[in-house]
């Protein structure tokens, strides 16, 4: 696995400690596969801060999943850059179909552990490319998510997927975190992404960097919401408060929803 790929481990890790401890999240998918594969992290990777936030963020994408699978009760759900995150199992299908998507290394090893099913496959491709989308046969509504991803695509990138997306579906949601530009240039030194061999990432400071003549910026979301951080007590709650959560929190990393209707 490259080093990109191996940065699937961090939240992973995150998602099973904070499972195991009863917050945020209810992961046992996270807990087996992080037992079984034993893959050594270092320094701020493995840090509980971190782990905290990566239970929080992907507790937020599910709300927002489970939202809108609600109000589109016929839509697809494409979930880009899966790594080995167990979202299908934690939300549910539902009876939507949903696709998982990730380099063919991860897909491969992600088929160790989930079996797919008349709702659920695996896709193996470059996201930046766009061919797996002539794996996706329907055509009308997709809700997509893009969570722990935007930062290693650049602008270009992001917007040739948007435009893909747009052209393969009639409607689409899109939610989708974001490193601020600040935040890019602090990663090349000071990220857990570089315990894992990744220097070069990408940030941008307004979400309409993001859109297209067909994809639109509806709005921001908090990534860290208070009823998530009052799961934390005491000097916990107060570090991480301060630490992940506010105005300092948005200096570095923001949550935007995007809409093709």
């Amino acid at each position: 696995m490259n080093s990109v790929n191996k940065t699937l481990y961090i939240p992973l890790y995150g998602k099973s400690y904070v499972s195991k401890k009863g917050l945020f999240l209810d992961d046992k998918k996270a807990e087996e596969i992080w037992e079984a594969e034993e893959f050594s992290l270092k320094g701020k990777s493995k840090s509980k801060w971190l782990a905290y936030y990566m239970g929080i963020r992907s507790a937020v994408f599910d709300e927002w999943v489970k939202r809108q699978m609600t109000d589109a009760p016929n839509a697809v759900v494409i979930h880009i850059g899966c790594g080995m995150d167990s979202r299908v199992i934690r939300v549910g299908t539902d009876n939507h179909k949903w696709y998982d998507v990730d380099f063919y290394e991860v897909i491969e090893e992600r088929k160790r552990y989930y079996a797919e099913t008349d709702d659920y496959k695996m896709i193996a491709g470059d996201i930046r490319d766009c061919k797996w989308l002539t794996n996706v046969k329907e055509n009308k509504t997709a809700i997509v998510v893009m969570e722990g991803v935007s930062m290693y695509l650049t602008i270009d990138e992001m917007r040739n997927l948007a435009d893909s997306l747009c052209t393969h579906f009639e409607s689409i949601t899109l939610l989708v975190d974001a490193y601020t530009s600040f935040a890019a240039k602090m990663s090349k030194r000071r990220n857990p992404i570089n315990d894992v061999g990744v220097t070069e990432v990408y940030g941008i400071d307004n979400p309409q960097a993001y859109q297209t003549e067909k994809l639109a910026f509806i709005k921001e979301h908090t990534m860290i919401p208070e009823k998530y951080i009052d799961e934390l007590k005491g000097f916990e709650r107060f570090v991480f408060a301060r630490l992940y959560a506010g105005s300092f929190s948005k200096k570095l990393y923001r949550l935007f929803e995007y809409k093709k209707n």
